[in-house]
C-alpha cells in the first residue's frame, strides 16, 4: 500500500505539471488536451478506488474492534480537513477569477441586441398565428350553421372575406370535401392522428416549413355541426409568412446562432479550464487523502502493535517482541513493553516448572490412589465429598459422581444400599470430631452383609481442613479366617473323635457276642438293640468325621478343559428315573477349566439339596440350565420348594449352617470351596416364582492356555 500510494502521488504530480504546460502551449492544448483530460479522469478514478479501498479496510477494522482504527479515523479527519479547507478556498477563488477573466473577452450588449431581435421576430410570428386561429374559429362557426352541400360553395366566400390564402375542408378518414385557394395542386393531407385530435376538440396550430413556400402558418379546427350523427369535418387554413419577415427572422436567427457559437466557445473555455481546475483539485485531494491515510497508519501502527502484544500477553503468549523503529516516546514505550514481556515470560516459565512439579506430584498421588486396594474418600470442611478413588467405588459399588459433592447423610438418597454405612460414619465422626478413629462397620456387600475396616482422620487446617476416610473390605478376609478356623476345628475333631470310634464299636460288638446265650431272651433283645444303636451312631459319627476331614483337606484341583454340558448329562444319568428334573442346556458352549471329579461333586450336591427341598411339594420341579455370557459359562439350578428364610440365606455357605434335620451342614460350604478353587463365583437366592435358585459362573478356557 505504501508503494502504491507513492506511485499514485508521482503520477498525479506529473499529470498536473503536463496540464499546466498544455494550458500555456496553444498547439499542444488544441491537439492533446482531450487525452490529457481523459488521463486525468482515469487517474482520478484510480485514486478514488485506492482511497475507497483504504476506507473500506478501515471500516472493517472498526467493525472488528481492532485497536488503533478509531485513532486512524481521527488522524485521517484532521489531515483531511487540513487539506480540504485551504484547497476549497483556493479552488473557489480560482474558479471566480477564471470565470470573470473569460467573461471580459465578450461584449454583452451585442448578445442582448441579438436576443431582442430574435424575440421581436418570434413575437411577430406569434401574432400571425393567433390571427389565423381567430379567423379559423370564425369560419368554422359559420360553416357549422350550413348544410353539408353548401359548405363547399361557401368556403370560397369565407376565404375571401377573411383574407386567407388557402382553406380546405376534410371529412371522415381524411377525405377532402372542399378546397379554396390559388394553389395549382391539392393541399397536403394532414396526418390522421392530427385529424382525430382536432375532432376531439383540440385545435392544431403550427408554423411549418413547406417546400417552395418557406414558412407557413397551419391551423386546423373542428366544424361542430348541429347533427350529432354526422362525422365532424375539419377546417384547415394555410397562411404563408411574408417573405421579408421570414428573411429578417432567418437573418437574425443565423446571426444569433453564430454569436451563440462564440458564446459556446466562451462557455467551453470556461468549462474546460474549470474542469481542468476541478480535476486537478480532485486529484490533489484524493492523493492527500491517501497520503493522510498512510501517515495515520504509520502513526497508529506502533500503538496497534502494542495492543496486539497486550492481547497476546493476556492470552498467555509472551513470545511477541516488537522492533523499536524510533527513539521517540512511542519507541521508548515499545522498548518498555518488550522488557515487561520478557520478565513475564521468565516468571511464567518458573510458574510452569512449579506447576509441572505439582502436577507430577499430583499425578503420582492419583496413580497411588488409583492402584491402592484400599478405598479412600476425602471430605471438605463441610463434610462434602471431594474425591473418591476407584477402589472406593468398587468396594461401595457406587459411581463417584453419585457421591461427589454430597454430605454423608445424603448418601442414602444417591445409593440406598449405603444408608446403614452412612449412619454409622455419621455416628463415628460425631464421637470423634477431632483426631483419628478406627472401627469395623457393616455394610451391604453384593446384596449380602459385609464388613469394612474404616479409618477416619481429621486433616489439619493448613491443608484446607476436611477429613479423609480410608477403608478396606475385610468381608472375604473374615470369611477366610472363619473358614480356616472351621477347617482347623474340623481337622482336630476328625483327629480327636475318629480314633476312639472304632474301639467303641468293637467293644459293643464284643460285649454282644460274649453275652449272647447267657442272658434271658428279654435281656438279650435289649442288649442287641443297644448294640445296634451304638454301632449306628458310631457309623454316623464316622461319616461326620469323614466330612470334617474332607472339608479341612486341601482340594488340589487339577484344572483341565471340560465340556460342562457333557459333564451335566453324565451326572444326570444317575437321575434318569426323576421326572421332576428339567434340562435346558445352551449350546454349543465353550469349554471351561475344571476338575471333573470336583465338579461332579458340586452338581450332585446341588441336585441332592434341590430334591430335599421339593420333597413335600405336590408337583416338584428342578430346572437345570446353562448359558454363555461375557466370557463366562453360567450354570443355574433352581427348584420350586419353600425357599429360604432371610436369616438363614446369608449363612448357608458357612460350615454347619443347614435347614435339614439331618446332615452335617458342610455340603454348600464344600461346594463354595470347590467353585472358588475353580476361580468362579456362586450365589444362592430365593427365586421370584418361589423356591431357591443357585447360579454358578465359571471362566471359559483361555485360547493361549488351551493351546
Amino acid at each position: 500500500m505504501k508503494y502504491l500510494v507513492l506511485a499514485g502521488f508521482i503520477a498525479v504530480a506529473s499529470l498536473i505539471y503536463v496540464l499546466s504546460s498544455a494550458s500555456a502551449n496553444t498547439a499542444f492544448f488544441a491537439r492533446d488536451f482531450p487525452w490529457l483530460l481523459g488521463a486525468t479522469a482515469a487517474l482520478s478514478l484510480a485514486m478514488l478506488s485506492l482511497l475507497s479501498f483504504q476506507i473500506w479496510q478501515l471500516h472493517r477494522r472498526i467493525r472488528a474492534g481492532q485497536f488503533g482504527a478509531k485513532l486512524t479515523v481521527k488522524l485521517l479527519l484532521v489531515f483531511g480537513l487540513m487539506a480540504v479547507l485551504p484547497g476549497a478556498v483556493v479552488y473557489t477563488v480560482s474558479v471566480q477569477f477564471l470565470s470573470r477573466s473569460i467573461e471580459s473577452w465578450f461584449d454583452v450588449k451585442v448578445d442582448r441586441a441579438l436576443e431582442s431581435g430574435l424575440n421581436l421576430g418570434q413575437t411577430t410570428l406569434d401574432t400571425l398565428q393567433h390571427d389565423l386561429n381567430d379567423k379559423a374559429d370564425a369560419m368554422a362557426l359559420h360553416l357549422a350553421e350550413l348544410p353539408g352541400n353548401k359548405q363547399a360553395s361557401e368556403l370560397n366566400s369565407l376565404r375571401d372575406l377573411y383574407g386567407v390564402q388557402e382553406a380546405a375542408l376534410y371529412g371522415e378518414g381524411g377525405r377532402l370535401l372542399a378546397v379554396s385557394g390559388g394553389r395549382r395542386f391539392l393541399p397536403p393531407t394532414p396526418d390522421q392522428r392530427v385529424l382525430a385530435q382536432v375532432r376531439q376538440q383540440h385545435p392544431y396550430s403550427r408554423i411549418e416549413t413547406m417546400g417552395g413556400q418557406g414558412l407557413v402558418v397551419r391551423v386546423m379546427v373542428p366544424v361542430n355541426l348541429l347533427s350529432l350523427t354526422e362525422t365532424i369535418p375539419v377546417l384547415q387554413l394555410l397562411q404563408p409568412v411574408p417573405t421579408k419577415l421570414a428573411d429578417d427572422a432567418q437573418a437574425v436567427q443565423l446571426a444569433y446562432q453564430d454569436y451563440q457559437s462564440l458564446l459556446l466557445s466562451r462557455l467551453g473555455l470556461k468549462r474546460l479550464y474549470g474542469m481542468t481546475l476541478t480535476l486537478t483539485m480532485v486529484l490533489t485531494l484524493l492523493t492527500t487523502g491517501a497520503l493522510a491515510f498512510l501517515i495515520s497508519e504509520q502513526i497508529a501502527a506502533p500503538l496497534r502493535a502494542l495492543a496486539k502484544g497486550t492481547r497476546a500477553v493476556a492470552q498467555g503468549d509472551f513470545s511477541q517482541m516488537h522492533p523499536v523503529s524510533s527513539r521517540d516516546e512511542l519507541g521508548m514505550l515499545t522498548l518498555s513493553f518488550n522488557r515487561m514481556t520478557r520478565q513475564l515470560a521468565d516468571a511464567r516459565n518458573v510458574a510452569e516448572d512449579r506447576r509441572a512439579q505439582i502436577e507430577k506430584s499430583f499425578a503420582y498421588l492419583e496413580a497411588v490412589l488409583a492402584h491402592l486396594t484400599s478405598g479412600v474418600i476425602t471430605f471438605d470442611e463441610h463434610m462434602r465429598v471431594r474425591s473418591i478413588n476407584p477402589s472406593a467405588e468398587q468396594i461401595l459399588q457406587v459411581q463417584a459422581h453419585h457421591l461427589q459433592g454430597k454430605k454423608i447423610y445424603q448418601w442414602g438418597i444417591a445409593a440406598p444400599h449405603l444408608s446403614e454405612l452412612a449412619d454409622a460414619l455419621i455416628f463415628q465422626f460425631k464421637q470423634t470430631p477431632s483426631g483419628e478413629w478406627q472401627q469395623q462397620l457393616g455394610f451391604n456387600h453384593a446384596g449380602h452383609g459385609g464388613v469394612l475396616l474404616v479409618h477416619g482422620t481429621k486433616l489439619p487446617s493448613s491443608m484446607e481442613g476436611g477429613s479423609v476416610l480410608v477403608f478396606d473390605d475385610i468381608t472375604d478376609l473374615l470369611r477366610v479366617q472363619r473358614d480356616a478356623a472351621w477347617g482347623e476345628v474340623a481337622r482336630r475333631l476328625a483327629h480327636e473323635i475318629k480314633n476312639p470310634l472304632t474301639p467303641i464299636q468293637l467293644s459293643a460288638e464284643r460285649i454282644e457276642h460274649k453275652l449272647t446265650g447267657k442272658l434271658l431272651p428279654q435281656d438279650a433283645e435289649a442288649l442287641h438293640r443297644s448294640t445296634q444303636t451304638i454301632v449306628q451312631q458310631v457309623s454316623a459319627m464316622k461319616a461326620m468325621v469323614n466330612a470334617f476331614a474332607e472339608y479341612a483337606r486341601p482340594l488340589n484341583a487339577h484344572l483341565l478343559p471340560v465340556d460342562l454340558n457333557g459333564l451335566i448329562r453324565d451326572v444326570l444319568e444317575l437321575y434318569n428315573g426323576e421326572k421332576s428334573i428339567q434340562l435346558e442346556l445352551g449350546g454349543p458352549l465353550p469349554q471351561i477349566m475344571g476338575d471333573e471329579k470336583l465338579l461332579r461333586q458340586v452338581i450332585h450336591n446341588l441336585l441332592q439339596n434341590a430334591q430335599d427341598a421339593v420333597t413335600d411339594v405336590a408337583e416338584p420341579l428342578i430346572h437345570v440350565s446353562t448359558t454363555f455370557s461375557q466370557s463366562e459359562v453360567l450354570l443355574t439350578i433352581s427348584d420350586n420348594g419353600a425357599g429360604l428364610a432371610e436369616q438363614v440365606r446369608e449363612r448357608l455357605f458357612e460350615p454347619y449352617a443347614t435347614t435339614k434335620s439331618k446332615g452335617t451342614g458342610l455340603g454348600l460350604a464344600i461346594v463354595k470351596k470347590i467353585i472358588e478353587e475353580h476361580h468362579g463365583t456362586i450365589s444362592l437366592d430365593n427365586a421370584p416364582q418361589g423356591g431357591v435358585i443357585v447360579c454358578i459362573r465359571l471362566r471359559v478356557v483361555d485360547d493361549g492356555l488351551a493351546s
